[in-house]
């Protein structure tokens, strides 16, 4: 397994989600009338969740994870999912929801099955059990779990009997799953092992119980708009809790032994952990807030506080630790172009955020700021030069330890 290219061709596709990200500002600032916005925004968030993020995640766990006597299948997988990637970006561009996209995509979840059946079939014959196997253990649990809502959605559309609230239902288990399941627990699951790696050990049980315990239940912050029975409303309010507190000890325990990290990390890394640990912070607050029913409806009710949400977990959170994690296995060179380009990006996307933070407030009174949407344009352009620089600098550095 040549890790080495797929790290990569992460970050081409990581560059090719900024790409689209930006198309699809331009085009809302700007009069171009040669793509549909709708069928771009599929191809961007298909593209990003299977072509960077699970790419990355299913090479990171096969390389580190997985016996080189069981490599062989893993790697083929991979490069089926790289193809299902690539076939969804090109299939929704083009045609949006259709019968090539759909046919892809159906595709990328069997794959997605057949990673999770190898892993648990092969982890049984593993001889030593890394404490970051249960994290991935349960990140691909939901990550199956996900595509139930898709497979709904896929019903309402064959139908043509389509409930906006079951819709948005669908629409939101998938995310929440892949987001806060599959996307969240897997980097879990890297960090406790690079801890491992490192002889830097800590309990992790109690973390773990809450935050994959209480992630089905957590599920229903997204629906609260709904009128849920009081006995889910309150379950509801109760795993958010819960997972609070299991990530206040998660940072505690990390917290306590902070200087041994400090010995064993190097400080690039760390600064770029600390800037995923306060974005996932931000989630989790905002996640308490959310168990209001009035915030819930109207965070629901505007675009820009959704996509403000979403951005904060894919790109604050996962994005972040993934380079953060790349940089502390040395798996990529923490030159001064990776640095600059990691920091203008990372700034990106704290400026993404804060604009569209006060786009959703300016929509909760109706109000129009000028010159928004051209901001938000701006700062995708930033992000794009951010990833440029770093995957450049990448590919070069890359190509030394090839040769």
């Amino acid at each position: 397994m040549n890790i080495v290219k797929y790290i990569k061709i992460s970050f081409l596709n990581l560059l090719i989600v900024a790409i689209l990200g930006t198309l699809m500002r331009y085009k809302i600032e700007f009069e171009f009338p040669y793509f549909d916005q709708k069928n771009i925004q599929q191809a961007h968030s298909h593209f990003a969740f299977t072509g960077w993020i699970s790419h990355t995640l299913y090479t990171l766990i096969a390389y580190y994870y997985i016996g080189s006597q069981y490599i062989a299948k893993f790697n083929k997988l991979i490069i089926a999912n790289l193809i299902c990637a690539y076939g969804m970006l090109i299939s929704f561009f083009i045609q949006g929801y259709g019968g090539i996209s759909i046919f892809v995509s159906v595709c990328s979840i069997l794959v997605n099955y057949y990673f999770a059946y190898l892993f648990f079939h092969y982890q049984k014959r593993m001889e030593n059990e890394s404490p970051a196997l249960k994290w991935f253990r349960a990140g691909l649990v939901f990550n199956i779990l996900s595509t139930f809502g898709t497979f709904y959605l896929g019903y309402m559309m064959m139908t043509k009997h389509v409930v906006q609230h079951f819709y948005l239902a669908s629409v939101y288990f998938y995310l929440h799953f892949q987001y806060n399941g599959w996307f969240l627990m897997a980097c879990f699951g890297l960090f406790v092992g690079l801890m491992h790696k490192y002889h830097i050990i800590f309990n992790d049980k109690v973390p773990f119980l809450l935050l994959v315990g209480c992630c089905i239940p957590t599920y229903f912050l997204s629906t609260l708009w709904a009128n849920l029975p009081t006995w889910v409303y309150v379950l509801t309010i109760v795993a958010a809790l819960l997972q609070t507190f299991g990530w206040v000890v998660f940072v505690k325990k990390i917290w306590d032994i902070k200087l041994r990290i400090a010995n064993k990390f190097n400080r690039k890394s760390i600064y770029i952990f600390s800037m995923a640990a306060i974005a996932m912070s931000i989630k989790i607050i905002l996640q308490l807030g959310s168990t209001l029913p009035e915030v819930s409806k109207l965070a629901f009710g505007f675009r820009p506080i959704v996509i403000a949400y979403l951005h904060l977990v894919l790109l604050g959170i996962i994005t972040i630790f993934i380079i953060g994690y790349l940089l502390s296995s040395t798996l990529i060179d923490s030159s001064k172009k990776v640095i600059l380009g990691m920091f203008i990006f990372i700034g990106g996307i704290f400026l993404n955020e804060f604009v569209l933070m006060i786009q959703g407030i300016a929509a909760f009174s109706y109000l129009s700021i000028p010159y928004l949407n051209f901001l938000l344009l701006i700062i995708a352009i930033i992000m794009f030069l951010g990833i440029g620089i770093i995957y450049i600098a990448i590919k070069n550095s890359l190509k030394k330890i090839e040769n």
